[in-house]
């Protein structure tokens, strides 16, 4: 008695699991066929091969944060320092950046040209080093401002910029240290005149305005062509560096980054 029991039981449970999975199937068919649609909305945002991807970020409304958070005038050196510590984060945790460079409250992160990373698609380039960089701000702010803390969280926004070969990526990154130089510029007389000869930020701003800007065109040097050599790089961990990018000894210094095999 038990025996035919046990077997009507198996043979209900049985008949159950043919039923659920054929339901299953038929749901999943049902879905894909009816809703699967909605992916032809995704747009294709496939960065270009064989091209430097560059993902930039910038503080969103960073004046405001600055000003809550009491950073130092003109240059926060725990600002900057927690800044350099966040793109390193970003170096490790994504291994096909080659290069990052940063200033103030933006950072530029090269990957490599022949990179594959996530099939190159734009919006993951940005999305991962957006959150990885952000996290990281919040992570670490208690190392560097120690009496300080955090309000509110940080925000930043990121674009994805292709540079086709070696010398717009280098006049790209020559760019962003001219705009640094003129930025720490301004910044350090306009404070000048306002913590040392008592000028109010408006009063110190009509001072350095000027009646006609003059734009002079500067020579970069041209990129080394129709030169081959080997090397052999054992990447252990970021460093930063503060130094000269325009001119073409750093270059020359770290051919790795441009290396075509990248």
């Amino acid at each position: 008695m038990w025996s035919a029991y046990n077997v009507k039981v198996r043979d209900c449970w049985a008949v159950t699991s043919v039923t659920l999975r054929r339901c299953l199937k038929l749901g999943a068919a049902m879905a894909k066929s009816k809703f699967e649609y909605v992916r032809n909305f995704e747009a294709d945002d496939t960065c270009l091969a064989h091209c430097w991807v560059v993902v930039r970020l910038d503080g969103r409304n960073f004046h405001r944060f600055a000003e809550k958070h009491n950073f130092a005038k003109p240059n926060d050196s725990r600002a900057l320092h927690l800044m350099t510590k966040c793109a390193q984060t970003v170096m490790t945790e994504l291994e096909d950046i080659v290069i990052a460079y940063g200033q103030s409250d933006e950072y530029s992160f090269v990957f490599k040209r022949k990179s594959n990373w996530f099939k190159r698609r734009a919006s993951k380039f940005m999305t991962h080093v957006a959150s990885q960089f952000a996290s990281s701000y919040v992570f670490y702010w208690r190392d560097y401002f120690e009496d300080q803390p955090l309000l509110y969280p940080p925000g930043f926004d990121g674009r994805v910029i292709v540079y086709p070969n070696n010398q717009t990526l280098k006049d790209y990154l020559s760019w962003r240290q001219a705009d640094c130089h003129v930025n720490n510029l301004y910044n350090t007389v306009f404070w000048a005149l306002v913590q040392q000869s008592g000028l109010t930020p408006v009063q110190a701003q009509e001072r350095l305005q000027v009646g006609e800007v003059t734009t002079k065109e500067v020579k970069l040097p041209a990129e080394i062509e129709g030169k081959k050599m080997a090397v052999t790089r054992t990447r252990i961990k970021p460093v930063p560096l503060y130094c000269d990018i325009i001119g073409d000894a750093f270059w020359k210094e770290h051919p790795e980054i441009l290396d075509e095999d990248s």
